[in-house]
C-alpha cells in the first residue's frame, strides 16, 4: 500500500487552517503542520491522528520552510496577521513571507500550492492591510507560477471573529452601532466549506490560478444584523456610525492585548466583499455552499449552554 501523499500546511492551528487540516486527512493525506510552536498542535488536535504531525518552521527562516517542505506534495499557506506587532507586519507577513513560502515551494519540488488571500486583495490600495494583500498575491505567482490564490469572501464559524461577536452584542446592546450607514455587500462564507474547496483545489490535475469564494447569499450589512436581531427574536436599534470616527475607536483598540476591532477591519469594511461571478468559485469544486443559519444556530446553541 502507498504512503499517502503529504500537504504542508503554514496557519494550521488557525481558524480555517485548523479545518483544512482535518478536511486533508479526510481526503487520506498526510499532513504536517508548519508552526513556530508545534507544542501547541496538540491541543488543538486532541485526537492526533496517525497521518499528522506538527513541525517547527518559522515563515521568517528559510532553512526551517526548507526543511518542513521536503518531499512534500502540496503546501497551503493560510497564514494571515491582523494586527501589526514589532517586526511582524502586513508587509513582512502577506509579501515576504509568502514569496519565500512559495519560492521554497516551487525549489522543493512541491507540485501544488495554494495561498490563502482574500476578497477585495489589491495591490493598489491604500490601506496598508489590503495593499499587503495584493502585493503578496503576486510575489506569490512570481515565485510559483501554477499556485492557486484562494479569495474567501468573509468566513463564518462557530468561533469566528465576525458572527459570533455580532451576535454576542446584539444580544447586549439595546442599540447597535453599525459600520457607516450599513450599505457595504457582504457574502459570508461557512468556513468548513471554505476548508473543503480549498482541499479540492490541491486535488485538481489542472490547478486553478485564481478563485473567489462566496456564499450563497449576499447581503447588506444593515441586512445581515437585521437577520441575526430576527434570529435572536430581538429588534434592535441599528445606529450608523461614520467610518472616521470607527478608525479613532480601532486605533485605541489595538493598544489592547486582543483588540476587539482593529483599523483594518473597519478598512475591510468600506468596501463591499461579494465574490466575482467571472471567476472560479465554490460551484468550480462541485461544492454547494452553506448559508449562515446553520452556524448562527450554534453560535446561539453555545451560549446557552454556557450559561
Amino acid at each position: 500500500m502507498d504512503a499517502p501523499r503529504e500537504v504542508v500546511v503554514f496557519g494550521g492551528t488557525g481558524f480555517l487552517g485548523r479545518r483544512i487540516v482535518r478536511r486533508l486527512l479526510g481526503h487520506g493525506f498526510a499532513v504536517r503542520v508548519a508552526s513556530r510552536h508545534p507544542e501547541r498542535g496538540p491541543a488543538v488536535f486532541p485526537d492526533r491522528p496517525r497521518a499528522l504531525a506538527f513541525v517547527r518552521a518559522d515563515i521568517a527562516d528559510d532553512a526551517s520552510i526548507v526543511t518542513v517542505l521536503a518531499g512534500a506534495f502540496a503546501a497551503v499557506n493560510a497564514v494571515s496577521l491582523y494586527v501589526e506587532r514589532g517586526p511582524r507586519t502586513f508587509r513582512s507577513i502577506h509579501v515576504e513571507a509568502a514569496a519565500r513560502v512559495a519560492d521554497h515551494a516551487r525549489r522543493c519540488g512541491v507540485a501544488r500550492l495554494a495561498h490563502v488571500s482574500g476578497i477585495g486583495a489589491n495591490a493598489s490600495a491604500e490601506s496598508p492591510y489590503i495593499r499587503s494583500r495584493g502585493e503578496g498575491e503576486e510575489t506569490v505567482r512570481a515565485a510559483f507560477g501554477t499556485a492557486t490564490i484562494i479569495r474567501p469572501a468573509v468566513m463564518v464559524g462557530p468561533d469566528d471573529a465576525f458572527l459570533t461577536p455580532l451576535v454576542g452584542m446584539l444580544q447586549r446592546l439595546p442599540a447597535f452601532p453599525m459600520f457607516g450607514s450599513g450599505e457595504t455587500m457582504l457574502q459570508p462564507a461557512v468556513v468548513e466549506d471554505v476548508a473543503e474547496a480549498i482541499v479540492r483545489a490541491i486535488e485538481r490535475p489542472k490547478p486553478e490560478r485564481l478563485c473567489e469564494l462566496g456564499g450563497p447569499r449576499v447581503f447588506t450589512y444593515r441586512a445581515l444584523l437585521q437577520t441575526i436581531a430576527a434570529r435572536l427574536g430581538r429588534r434592535g436599534v441599528l445606529v450608523p456610525l461614520p467610518f472616521a470616527l470607527w478608525r479613532m475607536l480601532a486605533l485605541g483598540a489595538e493598544m489592547l492585548p486582543s483588540p476587539p476591532i482593529t483599523r483594518n477591519q473597519v478598512e475591510l469594511m468600506m468596501i463591499d466583499n461579494v465574490a466575482s461571478p467571472d471567476r472560479p468559485g465554490f460551484e468550480t469544486f462541485g461544492i454547494a455552499p452553506r448559508g449562515i443559519e446553520a452556524t448562527l444556530d450554534m453560535i446561539l446553541g453555545a451560549g446557552a449552554a454556557a450559561h
